[in-house]
């Protein structure tokens, strides 16, 4: 159970550094959510508890392809917002696109031949 609030504690704490980062430097908080901070924590732990290199070499994999439909809310969003567009309603748009680009990507991966 501890090792569950570790893992969760460093999570939040990774968040909020990039919050209060952004909050002075946008780009900086914006480097710093875009390093696989999260991804490569989640390695290191499925490493600790499993050593199953065929599931971690299967999890990279899956985070690279699911990487993939999340990328375009990062332009939507700034363009809804520069139109004018309410933070809340831009936002929700932004996801709903995100939703649909990963139900697509969920579609598409198995003709493919991915997993």
């Amino acid at each position: 159970m501890f090792y569950l609030v570790i893992k969760s504690a460093l999570s939040g704490v990774i968040v909020m550094i990039v919050s209060e980062v952004a909050k002075r430097s946008p780009s900086v908080g914006g480097l710093i959510a875009s390093l696989p901070l999260i991804s490569l924590l989640g390695i290191i732990w499925l490493w600790k508890e499993t050593a199953d290199v065929e599931r971690i070499a299967a999890h990279a994999e899956s985070t690279f392809w699911f990487v993939l439909p999340s990328l375009p809310m990062f332009l939507i969003l700034p363009a809804l917002l520069r139109q004018g567009m309410g933070f809340w309603v831009a936002l929700s748009l932004s996801c709903i696109v995100t939703i649909f680009l990963y139900i697509t990507m969920l579609w598409l991966l198995p003709k493919l031949g991915l997993k």
